[in-house]
């Protein structure tokens, strides 16, 4: 079984900042009001890029990081709930925009989960022997999806991409893997597509509304979430060998300050231990994961031979967690 290290990241966030106070003008909130409930103050909104633009970009950062030359990469996974089009797939449309011609594509859906799954499903490509360098991307265009009436719900979002490049190694640095759905909570979070539409179609259900919108039940997804970081991060540690004293940080999906900090008290471990950035980007979803870690990488805050723990959940109900081994 081949061994897979994971030898470069990148991240892309549009250039438009929205704050706090610039969200108070639309939508009946404050800058106390989401700051004390979510610790987010400012967020990234795409002005007209696309998902598979910024996914690009990301792409295009890791590979320099990376090393390696664009025709190298043999398959691309592309994590998101916002992609550009049913047909093609994002994953595709990126390997058109960087050139990637020897890659296999493909998207998955996992929501907030989506960077997690896609480095998981890599890591099994090359694991098996079926492909050498693999390209991760998670990139949502959240900001499409959004109600901007909704203010328990627009205040939370942001748009952006990143990546992180996988390829065999002499070295182990995938040391251990948690995944795992509850498709019985998926009301909790969701977002529809379009209706069934044909000529058998009968009036009844041609008459049913579809919202493309995200809806959330705020509660549940928190319980679901604080849950998921303490079973996971534990699960995790125990199929490592690791403790929680060998873990550099535990990089959570970018979602509420509030998650993070009762986790952490589950955990018995500092708030500090976690690495966050939601604070300048929101919940970017299926690139909140990776953006996070790039964010580390272009601070030096991980050396060779750091333990790094990655964990994500999201709409589904979905989740994962990976160690990563630097």
């Amino acid at each position: 079984m081949n061994k897979v290290q994971v030898i470069g990241t990148g991240s892309y966030v549009p250039p438009k900042i929205v704050n706090n106070n610039d969200l108070s003008c639309i939508v009946d909130t404050s800058d106390e009001w989401i700051s004390s409930r979510t610790g987010i103050k400012e967020r990234r909104i795409s002005e007209g890029e696309n998902t598979a633009d910024m996914a690009s970009k990301a792409a295009m950062k890791a590979i320099e990081n990376a090393n390696i030359k664009v025709e190298d990469i043999d398959l691309i996974i592309v994590g998101t709930a916002t992609p550009d089009s049913f047909i093609p797939s994002t994953a595709c449309i990126v390997q058109s925009n960087i050139k990637a011609v020897n890659a296999t594509c493909f998207d998955i859906s996992a929501a907030c989960s989506g960077f997690i799954y896609s480095l998981d499903i890599a890591t099994q490509f090359i694991r098996s022997g079926s492909c050498r360098t693999a390209l991760v991307i998670g990139a949502e265009t959240l900001s499409k999806i959004i109600n901007w009436e909704d203010r328990n719900t627009c205040v939370l979002f942001g748009d952006g991409a990143a990546a992180a490049i996988l390829k065999t190694s002499d070295i182990e640095g995938i040391l251990s893997i948690f995944r795992g759905s509850d498709g019985s909570k998926g009301k909790a979070l969701v977002s529809d597509a379009i209706p069934v539409k044909n000529p058998y179609v009968s009036k009844e259900n041609l008459d049913k509304q579809m919202d493309s919108t995200i809806k959330m039940d705020g509660r549940e997804v928190f319980k679901f979430a604080v849950k998921i970081i303490t079973q996971g991060v534990e699960k995790l540690l125990e199929d490592s060998n690791c403790s929680l004293e060998d873990i550099k940080y535990i990089v959570p999906h970018q979602a509420n300050f509030r998650i993070i900090e009762s986790a952490a008290k589950k955990l018995g471990v500092s708030e500090e231990k976690f690495y966050l950035n939601l604070d300048r980007f929101g919940n970017t979803s299926a690139a909140s994961v990776g953006i996070a870690l790039d964010d580390m990488v272009e601070q030096n805050l991980i050396q060779r031979g750091d333990k790094i723990l990655l964990i994500g959940f999201g709409g589904g109900l979905t989740y994962g967690g990976i160690i990563i081994q630097w």
